[in-house]
């Protein structure tokens, strides 16, 4: 069998490339995204350690570059703000990853209807 074969126009071809960059746009998201989980993982092992240490005890908080000795309840307070902060950044980066998919799989209907196999548009 042949594939027939089909004019890719202006407005086909703003769609391909409008599809890559949105491709390529999701991998870097999807990374990042990876990247806050695994620190949110981190950042929850380090609260069930900071628990266990001695309330009168300062506790080596790291800031920038330096690690500056700080009260327990402080580095606490700091440690749940971080927290809090990367939960917002992977709720965020949750949203435009959602967001990005819906655009791409409009765009793959789009483009099957015209191309059918004669384009891949699957992600590795």
């Amino acid at each position: 069998m042949t594939q027939r074969e089909v004019e890719v126009n202006w407005e086909d071809q703003s769609r391909i490339n409008q599809f890559s960059k949105l491709n390529t746009r999701m991998d870097r998201l999807e990374d990042e995204y990876k990247a806050q989980k695994t620190e949110k993982e981190y950042l929850d092992d380090l609260a069930m350690e900071i628990e266990l240490l001695d309330e009168d005890e300062p506790v080596l908080y790291k800031i920038g570059d330096a690690f500056v000795k700080i009260p327990l309840e402080d580095a606490q307070a700091r440690l749940e703000k971080a927290k809090e902060d990367i939960d917002s950044c992977v709720d965020d980066l949750d949203s435009q990853i959602t967001q990005i998919s819906t655009e791409m799989d409009e765009l793959k209907k789009t483009l099957y209807a015209k191309f059918g196999q004669a384009i891949n548009l699957e992600r590795n």
